[in-house]
């Protein structure tokens, strides 16, 4: 819902702040005093290509600014959640038309492309009675407001969900026929997978080749290292190590009794005797297992040599092989079950067409009662509307083809014949913009409360009518007001009186410029405006007295 809207600089407003409501807001003013520029910053607001000339004269740039409370727009609330625009239930947005030309937008408070002010407008307000601005000129709009009206949404999601289906499976046989004569494909993985499989992969096996090769290359070394550690040790060259820790411990025994501290000394001298017998025993059977063998060395040397080679050739690193041998095997599992994958995707696609056909009967068939239970209720609208004989008709038109398509086997079309002996022409091609708002309004009451989008705009929508069908017009605004909010720009009192909140917009000479100003009438201001509606320049009892019954009347 809309709940403020803004302006500066723009046009003949220099500055305006309006709030609004739920219910039905009216909005008036004399002729040419700006009553629908309101519906134009809205129409900026949602995403219309800038206009330097809706700059006031003499400013830089106007400045649009409006506020909504998403709680009754889910879907701007997903958009900006998936958009990463969301802040709340609260969202503002924010336009700057300069006098250049240029413009910029800001969803709540971070720039914003056009298209995406546009798309996120389209889940807030909705303006009627301007061609471009029409979301019911659309096609896909059409369709989702039938869809809303006749509650389809199972059938369509079973639809979505078979062509979905289909659509995979159609994927997954183009990939495989793309592949061709797969033969060639299957020998060279075989061969690959036979030549990795000659090697231990694993990367434990790696690790132990890589460290025997290197205990190996430095054989001869390692022999000398040890034979030369256990001489020194076993005393070869002078007394061991170990018989010399004995005479140390030997000589400091004699003076324990003297200095208690030297019993810990004592201690680790003995515990380096024990270390020292375990090195010696430790380094006898390394030395025991190292054995100077050219023939083992070139073994170990020409499996690693093989092991980087195939690396080199695969262009990954030797503990990646296993990996790579991995992924060879499931492509030549895949390859090998192609032929039959193929066969077995024919009957898949076959079955997942036959069901998309059965669940987009059944959404056509319930599409076409739909259609007809709309086309008699905004038909019979349209003629209370002050459009005799005029007639409506949601015409369903079957989509070529016949390929499993998400939205249904039919699009929608509305058709329009505002006179009687008329052929019924698409409602996009209506060229009157009264009749346009008026058949609008009447499609908007028909469905009423199926369409999602929370704020309706009617400019104008009285446009051409007057009494009673002025009257009519008013209580169906007002009626759609009781589930959505409804902004309406009129000049009829008829209709204006049954808002549950008024706008006046009046105009001044300032300076030699025009300006024009925005306040919302209290009541009294209220029956003073209806009765201007009524009696035009001069205000008379009559149309004060007038006024009364007509605002007594709601």
């Amino acid at each position: 819902m809309l709940k403020r809207l803004t302006l500066r600089d723009f046009a003949v407003v220099a500055a305006s702040e309006l709030e609004f409501g739920a219910g039905m807001t009216v909005i008036s003013g004399e002729t040419g005093a700006g009553k629908s520029l309101l519906v134009d910053a809205l129409g900026f607001l949602s995403g219309l290509r800038a206009d330097a000339g809706m700059v006031r004269h003499g400013a830089d740039r106007a400045e649009l600014h409006a506020e909504f409370d998403t709680t009754d727009a889910p879907g701007a609330r997903a958009w900006l959640a998936a958009e990463e625009f969301d802040d709340g239930e609260a969202c503002t947005l924010r336009r700057t038309l300069r006098a250049d030309g240029g413009s910029r937008a800001w969803i709540n408070g971070r720039p914003a492309t056009l298209a995406q002010l546009s798309e996120l407008a389209g889940q807030l307000v909705e303006i009627h009675g301007q061609h471009e601005h029409q979301a019911l000129l659309e096609k896909a709009s059409q369709l989702a407001l039938l869809d809303a009206f006749g509650g389809h949404e199972a059938a369509l999601a079973a639809v979505q969900a078979t062509a979905a289906g289909w659509t995979a499976l159609l994927r997954e046989r183009d990939a495989l026929s793309k592949t061709g004569d797969v033969s060639e494909r299957i020998d060279w993985l075989g061969h690959q997978l036979a030549e990795l499989g000659r090697e231990e992969l694993g990367g434990d096996a790696i690790a132990a080749l890589v460290a025997a090769h290197r205990r190996q290359a430095h054989a001869s070394g390692l022999v000398t290292a040890c034979e030369d550690a256990l001489a020194g040790l076993a005393g070869d060259d002078g007394p061991s190590l170990t018989r010399r820790l004995q005479q140390l411990r030997g000589g400091l025994s004699r003076e324990r009794a003297h200095e208690p501290r030297l019993d810990e000394v004592d201690a680790m001298l003995d515990a380096a005797a024990i270390q020292l017998d375990e090195a010696s025993l430790l380094l006898q059977r390394v030395r025991d297992d190292l054995d100077v063998d050219p023939a083992q060395f070139e073994a170990l040397d020409a499996r690693l040599a093989r092991l980087h080679e195939l690396a080199r050739k695969h262009r990954v690193t030797p503990e990646e092989l296993a990996a790579r041998r991995d992924a060879f095997d499931a492509e030549l599992e895949t390859l090998r079950d192609a032929g039959s994958r193929l066969q077995a995707l024919d009957g898949e696609i076959a079955a997942a067409a036959t069901a998309w056909r059965q669940a987009a009967d059944a959404l056509g068939a319930a599409r076409a009662a739909s259609a007809a239970r709309l086309s008699a209720a905004t038909t019979a609208l349209i003629s209370e509307l002050g459009m005799g004989g005029g007639r409506f008709e949601v015409a369903l038109e079957p989509v070529p083809g016949g390929r499993p398509d998400p939205q249904g086997g039919e699009r929608v079309e509305f058709l329009v014949s505002a006179n009687a002996g008329q052929p019924p022409r698409p409602l996009r091609r209506v060229a009157s913009g009264g009749e346009l708002s008026r058949i609008s309004l009447a499609i908007e009451v028909a469905a009423l409360g199926s369409d999602a989008v929370p704020t309706m705009v009617f400019d104008e929508v009285d446009s051409g009518i007057g009494g009673a069908i002025a009257e009519i017009v008013g209580q169906k605004l007002r009626a759609l007001g009781a589930s959505r909010q409804v902004l309406c720009v009129t000049h009829l009192p008829q209709v204006a009186a049954q808002g549950h909140a008024h706008y006046r917009v009046s105009k001044a000479d300032l300076d030699g410029m025009t300006h024009s100003a925005v306040e919302r009438l209290g009541a009294r201001q209220r029956e003073e405006e209806l009765a201007r509606m009524l009696g035009g320049v001069e205000v008379t009892r009559e149309a004060r007295a007038a006024a009364k019954r007509l605002l007594a009347n709601h």
